[in-house]
């Protein structure tokens, strides 16, 4: 009920198009983190698969996910620093907003303003999460979808991917999730953090919950 109270409030004061604040940091940070993520992970997997002439062990899958998980992350950092950012300036108040006019901007802004080494604040928590995320969305999906198909009784047909979509999904959710958090504050940090080290202690200390808000 917060998430749908937020968007009708968005709505209410900031107008429709408010929902989509920060739409071209989002597709360039898919452009950067997704797209070499994905194609590390694809590329790899089928060369072993072709070279071993068999399906890949799950630690392998496990081992290839972090490493282009990790990859995708530091490659995405700053895309996904503009649009953490881009989305977080409507919480602000107006004189503490950035505003940001589009991705592009807001790296040449960022870079123009606080440097270089700024655009890779929360580099660790972004290329951690990418790694564990590519664990969970492809390297658990490829061996659900293998663990179903062995079993003989579905066939590789649309709800043996979506079964194993929906195991994968949750994988990815449970094992980024405290990341998520960590990422974001640091990305949305003034200065306030002294590290990651800091940011987790200082997250630690609000309890539990506050790594799975």
């Amino acid at each position: 009920m917060r998430m749908i109270g937020m968007t009708i409030n968005v709505v209410r004061t900031e107008g429709y198009l408010a929902l989509y604040r920060g739409l071209s940091a989002s597709l360039c940070r898919q452009m950067t983190y997704s797209l070499s993520r994905f194609a590390i992970y694809d590329i790899v997997r089928n060369k072993l698969s072709r070279r071993n002439k068999g399906l890949m062990p799950f630690y392998e899958k496990v081992l290839l996910g972090v490493f282009g998980g990790f990859a995708g992350g530091f490659i995405g950092t700053p895309a996904d620093l503009v649009n953490v950012r881009m989305q977080n300036d409507i919480k602000l108040p107006v004189e503490l907003r950035r505003n940001y006019a589009h991705a592009l901007d807001g790296l040449f802004r960022v870079c123009k303003e606080e440097g270089i080494k700024k655009l890779f604040s929360g580099a660790t928590m972004a290329s951690s999460r990418g790694a564990l995320v590519t664990v969970g969305q492809l390297s658990c999906y490829d061996q659900s979808k293998q663990l179903v198909l062995a079993t003989g009784y579905m066939t590789d047909n649309i709800l043996t991917h979506f079964l194993a979509s929906v195991f994968a999904g949750g994988c990815a959710t449970i094992l980024c999730q405290p990341l998520d958090v960590i990422k974001t504050r640091l990305m949305n940090s003034k200065g306030e953090y002294g590290g990651v080290l800091h940011c987790l202690t200082e997250t630690a200390k609000l309890g539990p919950k506050a790594f799975y808000k």
